[in-house]
């Protein structure tokens, strides 16, 4: 881009050649922009730059020194944030978010700042001394040697108490550079305060991430991940060390994946982490997926089933016998549907037994079963031993197999009701991947009671919500019939301090139920393709997908932009 905007200047007469020449070789000597450089060196002043550069990418100039920034649109971008990408928000008109910018041009801190803060942004242009004034005037950024972001993360860290946090049943400590490194204060104070923030924000999954020339920790909000901080990349094995010893780990293998636990107490209740370890190219990535018991939601009533939807899901595990199968991709909210119906089902009549990898919450009454690959105990070798166990329920984890299929199916064919899931884009898709793992087509049509898909969506932000001026013919091409177009005000968030500027806070389930009538078992005895299933079950009246998630639009509860991020629209 630097050498770019010089020839754009050369060829504007504003500065020569053997000026551009000169700032390139000041600029590997001192860094900085081009720009910066060149009127460092007095080749062009700030001003002839400022108009150059507006007139170029057709953004106005501002002149930072004569404007007062309202500190609440400061708010609206997190000062490290700012810092990073060195600008600053100057205003707000509606839904978009005016940014002040040395370099118009660059679109990934523009975007960057667009995906935060959920604003359309419009860059202006002013000087990078201008902005550095502004940022040390607005965010108290000192200007000293450590870096903003480390700044940013002393910040946060001074404000960090971990008083009232404790580890549950944490393995012994080991004495090599690794571990010593691990257990230093610093470092445990930091990987503490990640875990409780997480914890606060009602996060779903933390990631510890390393690069090349970068260590990263971003965070799963309501689906979505975002950058929590960037640690200095010297202590990037410390922190990986500390939670490997916090999951009991073992932290001299470095190159095989593991897979632990966490237990913490903290903010008064205890919370457990499932963790996973991956080695990459440039150290280990960790992933901690967040097991809250206590935000566990097991009312049918509130998962966000319509009520046709929860009649149907309700005839088939209310069946004697049969199989449930609950379908979608990772963190759809699978496991806390087929949790929900075991807690319907969990009665002293009912003998349940689940077999799960990994066991994520412990309930009352359940007889549940962690799988060990590594001892020969997986779904299969399980679910043989559950059939001898007298069992009314059983809950498989996934079907991966044709082995554990064949149980699976051999036992709902024989008494038991078995729940279990699949990883299908559709409920349809399932009968085809269950006939490509080597299920015979007439197994599957008798054994089957239901099939679920899932998605889970953003919910709009109650406290910022607005609605938004959608054309009635784009509601149209995503599914909806014209007199339900016209009917519909499409809403979205703005972006305030309860949603953290995104416009959404929370989520909810979106469905597609196809129950397995005699004409849907006919055809799959036939052969019939999973897209002729899914059709002549949406000509009986199955919601799909797409269908479920512009109902929960039309309610309020989502947005347009949530329905086509979500959902395929449908197949006609």
């Amino acid at each position: 881009m630097s050498q770019k905007l010089g020839e754009l200047l050369v060829r504007e007469k504003l500065i020569s050649a053997d000026q551009l020449r000169s700032a390139i070789e000041q600029q590997k000597v001192s860094g900085g922009r081009l720009g910066a450089n060149l009127t460092k060196l007095g080749y062009i002043n700030e001003e002839d730059l400022l108009a150059f550069l507006s007139k170029q990418y057709g953004v106005p100039a501002i002149d930072l020194k004569e404007f007062e920034i309202d500190p609440e649109v400061l708010k609206l971008v997190p000062r490290e944030v700012a810092l990073k990408h060195q600008v600053i928000p100057v205003n707000r008109a509606g839904s978009t978010l005016i940014i002040a910018t040395s370099d118009p041009s660059n679109i990934f801190a523009l975007d960057d700042i667009k995906f935060i803060t959920n604003y359309n942004i419009e860059p202006v242009v002013a000087s990078e001394d201008s902005i550095k004034e502004a940022l040390t005037k607005c965010y108290g950024e000192s200007g000293g040697s450590g870096t903003a972001v480390e700044v940013a993360m002393d910040d946060v860290m001074k404000e960090f108490s971990d008083e009232g946090y404790e580890v549950i049943g944490e393995g012994d400590e080991d004495t090599d550079d690794l571990a010593k490194g691990a257990q230093e204060a610093p470092v445990i104070k930091l990987v503490n305060l990640v875990l409780v923030e997480a914890i606060k924000r009602n996060c779903s999954d933390i990631h510890a991430e390393c690069y090349e020339k970068e260590f990263r920790i971003r965070l799963r909000l309501d689906g979505e991940l975002f950058e929590f901080m960037k640690p200095p990349l010297k202590i990037k094995n410390a922190v990986i060390s500390r939670l490997k010893i916090m999951a009991d780990m073992d932290i001299a293998e470095r190159r095989l994946p593991q897979d632990g636990r966490i237990k913490i107490r903290a903010a008064g209740k205890e919370m457990d982490f499932r963790v996973s370890c991956l080695p990459c190219v440039y150290g280990e990535k960790i992933v901690l997926r967040l097991l809250d018991k206590s935000n566990l939601q097991l009312d049918m009533t509130k998962l966000g089933f319509e009520e046709e939807q929860l009649k149907l899901f309700n005839d088939g595990i209310y069946q004697p016998y049969g199989m449930v199968l609950v379908t979608g991709p990772t963190g759809s909210g699978k496991t806390t549907t087929l949790y929900s119906a075991l807690s319907e089902l969990n009665k002293t009549t009912a003998n349940i037994i689940t077999a799960e990898d990994p066991v994520e919450y412990n309930i009352e009454g359940l007889n549940q079963v962690q799988m060990q690959e590594e001892i020969g105990l997986n779904f299969a070798t399980a679910l043989r031993s559950f059939l001898r166990q007298d069992p009314n329920v059983i809950l498989v984890g996934e079907i991966r197999d044709f082995e554990t299929a064949e149980i699976a199916i051999k036992a709902a064919l024989t008494g038991q009701l078995v729940l279990s899931t699949l990883h299908t884009n559709d409920a349809a898709s399932s009968i085809t991947r269950l006939i490509n793992m080597g299920i015979e087509p007439f197994l599957v049509s008798s054994s089957l009671n239901i099939i679920q898909a899932q998605r889970l969506v953003r919910k709009v932000c109650q406290s910022c919500k607005e609605s938004e001026d959608v054309p009635v013919e784009t509601l149209v091409e995503m599914g909806m019939t014209q007199e339900d177009a016209e009917d519909t005000t499409p809403y979205k968030g703005r972006g305030c301090s309860a949603c953290g500027n995104t416009g959404y806070k929370g989520r909810i389930a979106i469905y597609e139920i196809l129950p397995i009538t005699e004409e849907v078992r006919n055809c799959i005895i036939s052969g019939m393709s999973d897209l002729e299933i899914k059709k002549l079950a949406m000509s009986k009246g199955m919601k799909s997908l797409r269908q479920s998630a512009l109902y929960k639009m039309k309610q309020g509860v989502t947005t347009v932009d949530e329905v086509v991020a979500v959902t395929m629209a449908d197949e006609t």
